[in-house]
């Protein structure tokens, strides 16, 4: 059986690949989140504003789907944020 070796230079270069990958993933785990939550916030004005016209019952469930549209986007931002901690501390210990 042939053992493989690593040597440090290319360990080092594959390391750098992960990370710069997991940057990328991030980055748009980031915008995507970004984008859902200011879609999400309009939904809930329009919700708003249905129930100021009136239309309580449609305005109701829009609101809430907005609301729990936009819970769900913070909750993924902070995910792409602790995400991007995770890739610091990692860089910070590489010898």
């Amino acid at each position: 059986m042939t053992k493989l070796t690593v040597s440090s230079s290319s360990e080092r270069n594959f390391n750098q690949e992960i990370v710069r990958e997991r940057l990328r993933q991030a980055r748009y785990s980031f915008n995507l989140a970004l984008i859902a939550t200011g879609l999400s916030a309009c939904i809930g004005f329009i919700g708003a504003g249905l129930l100021l016209t009136g239309r309580v019952t449609e305005g109701s469930i829009t609101a809430t789907g907005g609301m729990a549209a936009s819970v769900r986007c913070i909750r993924f931002a902070k995910e792409a944020n602790d995400r991007l901690d995770k890739t610091l501390v990692e860089l910070n210990d590489a010898p």
